[in-house]
């Protein structure tokens, strides 16, 4: 009988790993195969509709490239200001992490997950600022596309030719609590770049010839599909 005792240290760590995980925030990834499928678009109208529901959102960091359908989403949202650092002579704007634990929402908009940050900055990568804020218990809205996912480098490489130095580590898209696949087929997306809608003219001929032709565009969404369909069946 005696052997059958639970373990009292055991149990106090279930329970303390129980209050911790009941205790973070939640995490949504916007999910997509490249730049332009709407992914920052679909986070902004998500959560307009949480703070219509009564939510107290914030905006933490939104990169809208200049498009003017997204930046209408932000109107009516509380909006950080960026955080100021120079480095090297060179000044850059960034999310201010400080401010966003000050403000304590209850959710937080943070775009462009894989991100570097500056020198300087509390954490080297922005997942690891959110990690931060899920860890004081701020719910995340968040994006990334699939050539970002640190597992799949060497894959994406292969697919386009091209190294992506940013990546997001997996243990993070496989443990967020829902991840929202963004997707658009391919001819609607260089669509869109030859509109203008994903980048400037120069910047979208240049990624035309090469990230965006049409085979890297097909096998990434592939890569993003099937990413996402191993999400639903773990």
């Amino acid at each position: 009988m005696q052997q059958n005792r639970p373990n009292p240290d055991e149990l106090l760590s279930h329970v303390q790993r129980a209050e911790a995980q009941a205790a973070r925030g939640k995490l949504k990834i916007f999910f997509g195969m490249a730049p332009g499928v709407g992914k920052t678009f679909a986070m902004l109208e998500a959560a307009r509709q949480r703070k219509s529901e009564g939510v107290n959102v914030v905006v933490g960091w939104i990169v809208t490239h200049g498009r003017a359908e997204t930046e209408a989403l932000v109107e009516g949202l509380e909006r950080l200001p960026p955080r100021t650092y120079v480095y090297r002579g060179t000044t850059s704007n960034e999310f201010d992490l400080d401010a966003a634990m000050r403000r304590r929402p209850s959710l937080l908009l943070v775009d462009e997950l894989a991100h570097t940050n500056v020198a300087g900055s509390r954490h080297p990568k922005r997942w690891q600022d959110v990690e931060e804020l899920l860890h004081a218990g701020i719910d995340i809205y968040t994006t990334v596309n699939v050539q970002h996912i640190e597992s799949l480098n060497d894959v994406v490489v292969q697919i386009t030719g091209i190294r992506v130095r940013e990546t997001v580590p997996d243990h993070i898209i496989e443990n967020a609590d829902e991840v929202e696949l963004i997707d658009i087929p391919p001819d609607d997306l260089l669509q869109r770049l030859a509109d203008g809608k994903v980048y400037v003219p120069q910047q979208a001929a240049q990624a035309a010839r090469n990230f965006f032709r049409k085979g890297n565009l097909i096998a990434l969404r592939e890569l993003a599909l099937r990413r996402t369909a191993e999400r639903v069946d773990a």
